[in-house]
This record gives C-alpha cells, sequence and structure tokens, in this order.
C-alpha cells in the first residue's frame, strides 16, 4: 500500500471500516508527515496529536466491538483557528487572542467527531481571516508545498496547505469572500464553499457576529478528491440547533437537466489566458459527458461584490476597529485601511440599501441557475499570487482585490461554489469554479466528479525544501 498519508478521506474511511487499516496507525502516519513536512510549511500551528491519538484508539474499540464508527471512521482532519475546539485557543490569527480557550467545541467540529473524524492538529490563516495570503504575528508565515513562492491562498491558507502536503486528508475552512475556494484554487486542491445555512456554525468564546458574517460567512471542507468533499460535506451538515441559520434540506443528489452557463470575463473582468483556457477545456469535457454548455453572460458580480464590501466594512467598524488598532499587524491594517477609501463612508442607509439590493440580486441569480443549474466562471482572473503580493503597494492590493471578484461577489447571495482542481499552468496551480442555485451542493458535485476525472488528479506534494 502506499504511504497512508497519500491516501484520501474515503479510502482511509474505507480501510478503517473495513478492517484493513486502523484509525491507530493512520493517525500516527499523519502525526510522521507533520512532523516530516510541517517544520518546511507551516500550516499546523496547533498540533494535537495527544487527543488524535486518544480519539483513534477509541474508535478501533468501538470497530472491534461491532459500532459503526462513523462515515469519517478514521480520516484524519484539520480545524482552522478561527473555529473553537475545546481545550484550544481559537485565536483567528491574533496575538491578541492568543488565551482564548474553547470551553466547547463549535457545531463543525462536533460533527466531525461525531462522524468519525480524527482532528490531528489546527491549522493557520492570516490575522483576522482577512486576506488571500496566510501571515500573521502570532503564528507566522504558511508556505504552499506546491511552490513556496506562491501563495497557499488565505484565509484558509494553513488548511489548503496541509491538506496539499498529506498532514490530513480533510481541512477545514470558512469563507466570507473565497476563503475555501481560492486556497484550494492556490494548492491544486478541491475546495467546497456550502449554501449559507447548510453547516452549522457557532463560536461561544465571542459573541454573536453581526449581520454580513451572519449572511456571507460558512464553513467547507479543503480535499484531494470529489468524493472527499461530498463524504466530509455529509459530516459537516449534521443537524446543530445553535445555529439559528441552519437549515436541514437533504443532501441525496435530485433530478436536474444537464445545462451549464461558460461565463470567462464575469462582469467585464480581466481573466488571463491559462484560466480562459482551463474553463473551455472543463467545457468541452462537460460536453462530452453530454451536458449542454452555453456561453453566455452571468448575472451581476460587481454589485456583488460591492454589498460585500459595504457589510464587511460596516462590521468592521462597529467591532473590530479597536481590535484592528491593538493589534497592530501590519498586513491587515494595511488591507483594511485601503478596503476602506476603496468603499468610502458607509453609514446605516448605505447598509440598508445593500440589503435590499442583496435580496434583487439572489432573486437574479436564482433565476439564471433555474435556466443554467451550473455556472463554470473562474475562481480568480489570475494564477496564484506571488507571496504576499497584496501589500506590497495600493496598486498590488488593487490588483488582487480585481482578480478575486467572483471570490468577493458569491457569498452576498449566500449561494454554493465548488473550487476544482483541473492541473497547472507556468508552473502553477490552476482551477475552475462552479456555482449552483441554493442547496445544490449535488450539482456541483455532480458536475465536479466530471471534471475531475479528466485528471489529472490532485496528489500529495513533497516540499522539496523539507
Amino acid at each position: 500500500m502506499k504511504d497512508l498519508f497519500r491516501l484520501t478521506a474515503t479510502e482511509i474511511a474505507s480501510a478503517v471500516r473495513g478492517g484493513t487499516l486502523s484509525a491507530t496507525e493512520v493517525t500516527q502516519a499523519h502525526a510522521a508527515r507533520i512532523d516530516a513536512v510541517n517544520p518546511a510549511v507551516n500550516a499546523v500551528v496547533q498540533d494535537c496529536r495527544d487527543e488524535a491519538l486518544e480519539a483513534a484508539r477509541a474508535l478501533d474499540a468501538r470497530i472491534a466491538a461491532g459500532e459503526d464508527p462513523g462515515p469519517l471512521a478514521g480520516v484524519p482532519c484539520t480545524i482552522k483557528v478561527n473555529i473553537d475546539q475545546k481545550g484550544w485557543a481559537n485565536t483567528n490569527g491574533l496575538k491578541l487572542q492568543a488565551d482564548n480557550i474553547a470551553a466547547q467545541d463549535s457545531p463543525v467540529v462536533a460533527n466531525l467527531r461525531k462522524a468519525g473524524g480524527v482532528i490531528v492538529g489546527r491549522t493557520n490563516t492570516p490575522a483576522f481571516s482577512l486576506r488571500w495570503f496566510t501571515r500573521n504575528d502570532l503564528h507566522g508565515q504558511t508556505l504552499n508545498p506546491r511552490n513556496r513562492d506562491i501563495t497557499p491562498g488565505g484565509s484558509s491558507g494553513g488548511a489548503s496547505a496541509a491538506v496539499a502536503a498529506g498532514m490530513c486528508a480533510i481541512g477545514h475552512g470558512t469563507d466570507i469572500a473565497g476563503s475555501v475556494r481560492y486556497p484550494a484554487y492556490a494548492c491544486g486542491l478541491h475546495g467546497l464553499r456550502p449554501t449559507l445555512g447548510r453547516i452549522p456554525a457557532w463560536n461561544a468564546s465571542a459573541p454573536d457576529r453581526l449581520i454580513s458574517a451572519q449572511l456571507m460567512a460558512v464553513s467547507g471542507p479543503i480535499a484531494r478528491s470529489i468524493d472527499d468533499i461530498a463524504l466530509s460535506l455529509r459530516a459537516m451538515a449534521a443537524p446543530d440547533v445553535l445555529d439559528p441559520w441552519y437549515v436541514p434540506v437533504p443532501l441525496d443528489p435530485r433530478d436536474f437537466p444537464k445545462r451549464a452557463a461558460l461565463t470567462l470575463e464575469p462582469d467585464g473582468m480581466s481573466v488571463a489566458p491559462a484560466v480562459k483556457d482551463a474553463l473551455r477545456k472543463a467545457a468541452r469535457v462537460l460536453e462530452d459527458a453530454g451536458w449542454q454548455v452555453d456561453e453566455v453572460p452571468c448575472p451581476p458580480m460587481r454589485d456583488a461584490a460591492r454589498i460585500n464590501a459595504i457589510l464587511w466594512m460596516a462590521e468592521t467598524e462597529i467591532s473590530a476597529e479597536a481590535l484592528i488598532a491593538r493589534e497592530a499587524e501590519p498586513d491587515s491594517t494595511f488591507v483594511f485601511d485601503v478596503m476602506r477609501r476603496d468603499i468610502g463612508p458607509v453609514d446605516l442607509k448605505t447598509v440598508m440599501k445593500a440589503l435590499q439590493d442583496r435580496a434583487t440580486l439572489i432573486r437574479a441569480w436564482e433565476l439564471f441557475l433555474q435556466d443554467y443549474p451550473v455556472l463554470l466562471c473562474p475562481v480568480s482572473g489570475e494564477l496564484p499570487f506571488d507571496q504576499q503580493l497584496d501589500v506590497r503597494s495600493e496598486a498590488d492590493f488593487l490588483r488582487v482585490y480585481e482578480a478575486q471578484l467572483t471570490q468577493r461577489a458569491l457569498p452576498v447571495m449566500g449561494m454554493p461554489g465548488l473550487s476544482v482542481a483541473t492541473g497547472q499552468a507556468e508552473g502553477r496551480p490552476l482551477g475552475v469554479q462552479l456555482v449552483a442555485g441554493r442547496y445544490r451542493e449535488d450539482i456541483l458535485i455532480a458536475a465536479g466528479r466530471v471534471i475531475e476525472a479528466a485528471g489529472p488528479l490532485p496528489q500529495v506534494a513533497d516540499p522539496d525544501w523539507a
């Protein structure tokens, strides 16, 4: 058998359930992999191996007693450090929160445990989980195991780097403006932003979030196979009354017409030739599998991205401005200042109008996705960026900001999006994004499997500097 850390979550769960592997040996193999590569990558910043080994041994005992180990039987998972995990600091990449120890698990963490997942570590995020790059003054910088000179993405850059380097099979991430989809893209993986309300969320260590995060922030999985995305989504989406936004919509596949819209340049955004080539190739793959694909404009993205920025800045002024000043972390301070200048003054009237416009946009998108059950569009307008490009200058930040238009827009409507890895271009990972109507993750997974089957499949990276 190949190295255990190279197995997918689906392979691990099947082997542990079938008795050909034990959860303990799988956990030990991933702990050894963390020892081997994490010093070079810095993805896992809180090591949970002692708890993980205890959980794995308990799982093996349950299997020996004939009990059901759960759908994620023995699968090594990581949790982003902006989510509560009992006994561990929810730092959100901040020195000020280094001692913010959680007293209980967030629902998504509890769901992974109930499903048989084994949490081997907690992964890095930029300060305030803000950027598409991963560096902070508390935990340091995370490198991309496929290419140390490019970003691993953000804000779930630690999760994507851990999955890409084989430190875990499933990485938990959060997404309010691309923080699952973009790290997956940057590290040559798959990443799902589910529908708002699909995966329950709540951190007891902090006050409830304001309306912007309540409407746009979700948790989701990063993985090396579409089967793993489907498996981990089902585990994460178990009900929990702690989240008032949770909606118990079934995950089972439903019929849909195999029609896809292809939009190469949403709202006229600039898109690199390699990205367009990947989109056209994915469209041909779908057509070869019997899908109808039409190249058409999609509904507005820029209006939605502006609403995202308005809501985010309004929340920041109320709940985070003083914290930003106290943390005094240069990268996030710079980014917040540029974003504030870009969006301009935000008052109550501006926020209320943005929320009104949000309803109009959701209606337009849902009508569009009735005609085309899936949209094929860029994850980013560019190939993965050079490390720390966004904080080199204001012009560089605005270049990054523009390239991430689809990342910023889609959370406003609460729709699911799937980043699908499709290979490389110019020595950098490449992928495409699929978008579907609310609660239609089944469509994304069906289309993602078709594109994935055309290869190449994501493999574990071996950092050449480790």
